[in-house]
């Protein structure tokens, strides 16, 4: 998988926030994917892998921006954990409740 260098971690990692409307392409993005893979038993590798790193490396990348002091949108953290949780979302293939997060928000 090469890396486009407007993607979302790759802009993360430069510590240059998402382009406008972002975020909100992923969200829904998330939504669609979640929507196909409601009777799905499995997911593919690929899939599995580029979800597991949007959700776990842009939490990453953030905190580490935060720490060396980038001054992120406002919203940032906050779309971070709706992207964290709609992935949450579609790999526990409900959208009812998680085993052990509790209520899981639906992907708007």
């Amino acid at each position: 998988m090469a890396a486009e260098p407007d993607d979302l971690l790759c802009r993360l990692r430069q510590k240059v926030p998402p382009i406008p409307g972002q975020i909100t392409t992923i969200l829904l993005a998330l939504k669609v994917v979640d929507d196909r893979l409601q009777s799905a038993t499995e997911i593919e590798r690929e899939l599995a892998c580029s979800l597991y790193l949007l959700a776990s490396e842009s939490r990453q990348q953030f905190d580490l921006g935060r720490r060396s002091g980038v001054a992120w949108p406002p919203l940032l953290d906050e779309d971070l954990g709706r992207i964290a949780a709609g992935v949450r979302q579609i790999f526990l293939g409900t959208r009812q409740t998680a085993a052990m997060g509790g209520a899981i928000q639906p992907l708007a």
